[in-house]
């Protein structure tokens, strides 16, 4: 048997290129999303004005319409737009369907870090801030997209200060 585009040394590729299909839908969906929520993040005026493109073009790329599921925005727009939003959106999202974790962090840091009494306040203030979050996600019995994502946020800054306080006792115990 040739090999033509279907057959290839690893079998048939026709039955691997229709679930291919289905799961770029559901992958294709989950970005457009995530750029829509970037898209918002920024604000649609300002959008337009980073990435030079039109409400119209920036519509299409997270438009949900058929005539449109191919289309994705490029990621020197990707860029423009998460450098000045608040959250990374789509890096978050291809970060999350490839199963990779990344830490975002917004501090910008100008002063030395203090030591391990200083990240005992810090871990005590993240905590509260932690617990108010989950407070209100709660507080109709139901937590949305979005404060799961702010109770995440919450849950990674007090990640940080963990190890933070972890690098710190360590240089206590070593002596340095």
């Amino acid at each position: 048997m040739g090999k033509g585009v279907w057959n290839s040394p690893q079998g048939d590729l026709r039955g691997l290129v229709g679930t291919m299909g289905t799961v770029m839908t559901s992958v294709g969906s989950y970005l457009k999303k995530h750029t829509e929520a970037l898209v918002k993040d920024v604000g649609l005026e300002a959008a337009c004005t980073l990435t030079g493109k039109s409400k119209a073009t920036l519509g299409r790329y997270y438009s949900e319409a058929e005539e449109h599921g191919d289309r994705f925005m490029p990621v020197n727009a990707v860029a423009a737009l998460e450098e000045v939003a608040r959250y990374p959106h789509v890096t978050s999202a291809l970060a999350e369907l490839r199963g990779i974790t990344i830490s975002y962090d917004s501090e910008k840091r100008n002063a030395p870090e203090g030591g391990v009494n200083a990240d005992v306040i810090a871990l005590s203030q993240r905590f509260a801030m932690l617990m108010g979050e989950y407070q209100q996600s709660i507080e109709d019995g139901v937590i949305t997209i979005n404060e799961a994502k702010r109770l995440l946020r919450e849950t990674l800054a007090l990640q940080h200060v963990l190890l933070d306080m972890k690098l710190h006792l360590e240089e206590e115990a070593n002596g340095t």
